[in-house]
């Protein structure tokens, strides 16, 4: 008798057991059909992806891609002439700065040249002056020599 008690008292687990297999077969049921009906959507999006979206964008971005390659081309082939353009300016501009360069060092060594002949010039005129101022105190000690004698 205890034990018929205790089982129907205090032993729920046939009770829980019963409970859980009705959840699950409930479950099962109901979640199988929203699965399958989910199942079918998915396939059916992926069917139209496949067969008409796919190739509308495969098409639009071929006809995209061609049209921004032109335009990649054209923007390339401007760049190129304004590289050119850029490329003889600076050119042009480093022939000036070389062309006034050698101008400038022209006139440096011509002005040098002029600056050593007149150094040279200015030498030796001052070498005639001492010349003449030794003569000339040559003379004066001759002339002094004569009057010292006295």
């Amino acid at each position: 008798d205890v034990g018929e008690v205790y089982s129907r008292l205090l032993d729920h687990r046939p009770v829980i057991q019963g409970e859980i297999r009705y959840f699950v077969k409930e479950f099962e049921e109901k979640r199988g059909l929203r699965e399958l009906r989910v199942l079918e959507n998915l396939k059916n999006t992926i069917f139209e992806t496949n067969e008409r979206v796919l190739p509308k964008c495969e098409q639009a971005m071929q006809d995209n891609l061609s049209e921004t390659f032109k335009r990649l081309q054209a923007a390339n082939a401007m760049i190129h002439r304004l590289q050119e353009k850029e490329y003889e300016a600076r050119k042009l501009q480093a022939d000036k700065v070389m062309a006034r360069e050698e101008k400038c060092i022209a006139r440096w060594e011509e002005f040098m040249k002029e600056e050593q002949n007149k150094r040279a010039e200015v030498d030796e005129e001052h070498r005639k002056a001492m010349e003449r101022l030794k003569e000339q105190y040559s003379e004066m000690e001759k002339e002094l020599a004569k009057y010292v004698s006295f």
